[in-house]
């Protein structure tokens, strides 16, 4: 291997460290806030308990629209099977929404992965990064990302679309050119060197102002 070689590699490990540390640090604070939710739980209710004694109607009307709003930022809104799946994927979806993204998920992993969650965390993070700093460069109300994963055989299928702000992203070989650095173009070729690795099927379309990134990775 050649010292270039080893320069990227270097990099390519260290990228993939901080991207793990940042997951965690996010699926870490998802969990800080639900078990926050549930010390303060019992006040919640000794609250609506004493509103309903004086017979407040109104305020308890008023505090359980708090409370839903609450509950709203800290709700586990994915459950798929698969408990770090869940993790990553929560984790992602509530820091979208924070930035004004939709996100519309459906994932389904009714079978224990041969995958080790590592490489999933990367492709599922790595994905969803790229997926977010895309949408950003869209309009609130326009920014859209959708999210499938399902068993299809054998085969873990994974499908992430998001819309963009370009009709048509530009390739450059087998990879499209990225616009956010190269922090951004790191994470594809970790999604492409994890796929690789697994024997695993990876392809990528960018048409009408959509890229989607469809992956297949054998479980058996």
């Amino acid at each position: 291997m050649g010292l270039l070689s080893r320069k990227i590699e270097k990099r390519i490990d260290l990228y993939q460290k901080e991207l793990i540390e940042t997951h965690y640090r996010e699926v870490n604070n998802m969990y800080r806030q639900i078990r926050g939710w549930r010390h303060d739980y019992r006040n919640h209710i000794q609250t609506m308990k004493a509103y309903a004694a004086s017979g407040d109607l109104e305020s308890i009307k008023r505090y359980l629209d708090l409370l839903d709003e609450d509950l709203t930022t800290v709700d586990t809104v994915l459950k798929t099977g698969n408990q770090m799946t869940d993790a990553i994927l929560n984790s992602k979806i509530s820091l979208a929404r924070s930035k004004g993204i939709e996100v519309v998920a459906d994932a389904h992993i009714p079978v224990k992965l041969k995958s080790s969650e590592i490489d999933l965390c990367c492709i599922i993070g790595n994905l969803f990064d790229n997926a977010i700093d895309a949408s950003l460069a869209l309009e609130e109300g326009k920014r859209v990302i959708r999210v499938y994963m399902d068993m299809k055989g054998t085969q873990l299928y994974i499908s992430f679309m998001n819309l963009t702000a370009e009709k048509k992203l530009k390739k450059e070989g087998k990879i499209y050119k990225s616009t956010k650095g190269e922090g951004h173009g790191f994470g594809l070729i970790r999604i492409d060197a994890i796929v690789e690795r697994l024997d695993g099927y990876i392809s990528r379309n960018s048409e009408d102002g959509a890229f989607t990134t469809e992956i297949l990775l054998p479980q058996v």
